[in-house]
């Protein structure tokens, strides 16, 4: 333990909130073992990257850092893991002093430990033990990580056949973990002085172990855990049902829907491979929206997907201006090698890509505009993150149902909940006023 306080470790987490959820543990297993936890912006004697590859931007993305981390320290050791290192490790190994695929990730803490000074690193390890599951150790609830509001890992895998993803490929096994095992890691959390969890997974609505079910994990949650809010990741909208829904009378759940769409066109999502029709996702959102008082549902948009012509990407454009949804998440086609979509026919341009997701974006744009415009001088319940300058007294936070809330004051705000009137528009959210910084969980 002496030994390993001196070794600065940063982790860096690219791509979605389960990468996230899968750092926040392997750091609290080093963070428990004794090792120095520093941001990846500093020096540091070891850099771990948990990457993404679900698209080629993503590729990128992990082969810059990487890169800007041999140059900040050529002495460290720099380790490549996640999706990208599972999918394609002889291309990370050129940059990287070690990869290590999605199974060997749960061995990382075991790994570095083996490591012995005197010797030269491997140029690559790849793990050949079975896989480690998260539940099979405990998740760290030590107070180095700033975050108010912690991921919890509730399920990983995907079988899905949708033809784009290359998750299903990089994510090949999948299961849930045990429910006691998710309720201790939340009592843990609660105990570290968290307000927030988000349950997140490959596919968080097919949460199944031992005949417990998602509903019924979230009764579990709600009534033997103290947390003050609990938030679920994205979900599809063949797994939402009147009885999910009817969980939301308990006000700690987060009234925030993330229901990805992918495509307003019902030609495209057959193309796709998506197990829903622009019909189940309509009366998914009606549904939710009739049940559950001020929801935001917020979606992704796939621009330029193989055979998407202007009809195509006018009916999608239509459809999302129909749905008023809070946010909406736009991103290319990025063909991904093995999957059927990467030599489909029908091939879309880049600079149409381009076009066609500036348009969705400026829509995007006035959705969140319309959506924030609602709240307008009304009192709602806000989770503070952060200081947004040093020392500028303005905190940042968001509302249950995710709208960003900004607001002046002199008492520190950081992980506290409280009350504000939102008064007027604000850079990418909104300006609030609070009405009682003593309030631990007001009612919006």
């Amino acid at each position: 333990m002496s030994r390993n306080k001196n070794i600065r470790v940063a982790f860096y987490t690219l791509g979605c909130k389960l990468n996230q959820a899968e750092t926040e543990f392997l750091s609290g297993q080093f963070n428990k073992a004794g090792y120095h936890l520093v941001s990846p912006d500093e020096i540091a004697d070891i850099y771990i990257i948990n990457t993404c590859t679900v698209t080629h931007i993503a590729d990128r993305k992990s082969r810059h850092w990487l890169r800007l981390t041999r140059r900040k320290n050529p002495k460290a050791l720099i380790i490549a893991t996640g999706c990208y290192a599972q999918r394609a490790p002889r291309e990370l190994n050129q940059i990287a002093g070690m990869v290590i695929d999605n199974k060997g990730k749960w061995h990382l803490l075991e790994i570095v430990k083996g490591l012995s000074p005197q010797y030269p690193l491997p140029a690559i390890t790849k793990s050949q033990d079975s896989e480690c599951r998260q539940g099979e150790t405990k998740q760290s609830n030590t107070p180095y990580n700033t975050r108010v509001r912690s991921l919890i890992r509730i399920q990983n895998g995907c079988h899905s056949p949708c033809a784009y993803c290359i998750v299903p490929y990089v994510r090949t096994h999948e299961y849930s973990l045990p429910a006691p095992q998710i309720i201790n890691e939340i009592k843990e959390k609660v105990a570290a002085g968290y307000k927030e969890v988000i349950l997140t997974g490959t596919k968080v609505g097919c949460y199944s172990y031992n005949r417990t079910d998602l509903r019924g994990l979230i009764e579990l949650i709600l009534h033997d855990t103290n947390i003050e809010r609990l938030h679920l990741s994205s979900l599809q909208p063949q797994e939402i049902s009147s009885e999910l829904l009817a969980l939301w009378q308990d006000r700690r759940l987060c009234r925030h829907f993330h229901l990805a769409l992918q495509s307003g066109s019902e030609v495209m999502l057959q193309r796709m491979r998506r197990c829903y029709s622009l019909g189940d996702y309509q009366r998914a959102m009606n549904l939710t929206r009739e049940t559950i008082t001020n929801v935001a549902i917020t979606t992704d948009i796939m621009i330029g997907f193989p055979g998407e012509g202007d009809k195509e990407f006018e009916q999608s454009y239509h459809f999302c201006q129909q749905a008023s949804f809070a946010d909406v998440h736009v991103f290319p086609f990025s063909p991904r090698l093995g999957t059927a979509a990467a030599k489909a026919p029908g091939q879309v341009k880049d600079q149409v890509k381009k076009e066609r997701a500036q348009q969705m974006l400026e829509l995007a744009k006035c959705c969140k505009h319309d959506f924030h415009a609602r709240f307008l001088g009304q009192l709602m319940s806000v989770l503070w993150e952060k200081e947004t300058g040093l020392e500028s007294n303005i905190y940042s936070g968001l509302t249950d149902n995710y709208i960003r809330v900004f607001t002046q004051s002199g008492k520190h705000l950081t992980n506290k909940i409280t009350r504000v009137k939102l008064d007027e528009f604000y850079i990418q959210g909104m300006w609030g006023k609070l009405i009682d910084e003593d309030s631990s969980q007001g009612k919006s």
